[in-house]
């Protein structure tokens, strides 16, 4: 099945996820993720996209952003991409491709879904079993949104203030959300979202989704991805 055309709207946040060719490292030694995290604050004040979460892993990595206009997230990556690349080739000694073709992202309804996929990106390394809890990997935004380190690199959401008026408050709501366990089915809800390049919401906004780009943002009804629409059709936080 051909992949679905990717979808970008100002101002409507996206799960990005990048992965190393054949699931490969991207990240080869300890100097190299605070190079790729000032790169990517760079090239995200360039052209205008906010970041709010993230986790580098050793062969990929996850966003959570909001473009301020349509082509502001690939143009964003395309130079983040090529520029860290030149970095390992050049450090490494090495030739060929680092990354896994194109990213991958979803369209990301932030009532419903804004800060499970926070939660869901922080908690990548905990659930690799590299670390007991996210606030011991150095390498995400768990340590900003919950523990309050500063960041030049994040911006925060308005459904990550509204956890709370004064930052103590909205940390500690914020660790809350960390006590709960995120269910399988919303985890695989997730992941599908980004790999087949559907919107993860609701129906309503999907819908609004569709009217907006006159293009297809979930599992057909039809065809290849039937087991998938019934299981959409099942979901529940």
């Amino acid at each position: 099945m051909a992949r679905l055309p990717r979808l970008s709207l100002p101002g409507v946040p996206q799960h990005v996820v990048q992965r190393g060719n054949n699931r490969h490292a991207c990240f080869f030694s300890d100097q190299d993720y605070p190079l790729y995290l000032d790169w990517l604050q760079h090239y995200a004040n360039t052209y205008q996209v906010k970041i709010h979460a993230y986790v580098l892993m050793t062969n990929h990595v996850h966003l959570l952003l909001t473009p301020l206009d349509t082509d502001a997230v690939s143009r964003m990556m395309q130079a983040l991409g090529r520029c860290y690349v030149r970095y390992v080739n050049t450090t490494y000694r090495r030739t060929g491709t680092l990354w896994e073709g194109r990213f991958r992202s979803t369209l990301v309804d932030s009532e419903r879904y804004f800060l499970v996929v926070s939660c869901y990106i922080e908690l990548n390394p905990v659930r690799a079993a590299m670390v007991e809890h996210p606030a011991e990997y150095p390498w995400s935004s768990y340590r900003s949104n919950a523990l309050g380190d500063s960041s030049d690199l994040l911006t925060p959401h308005s459904c990550y203030t509204g956890l709370g008026a004064a930052p103590e408050l909205r940390q500690s709501h914020y660790r809350g959300l960390f006590d709960q366990i995120i269910a399988e089915r919303t985890l695989l809800h997730i992941q599908q979202a980004t790999d087949k390049a559907w919107v993860l919401g609701d129906q309503r906004f999907i819908d609004q989704v569709e009217a907006q780009t006159g293009r297809r943002a979930r599992p057909c009804s039809n065809g290849g991805d039937r087991r998938s629409e019934r299981f959409w059709k099942n979901q529940r936080l």
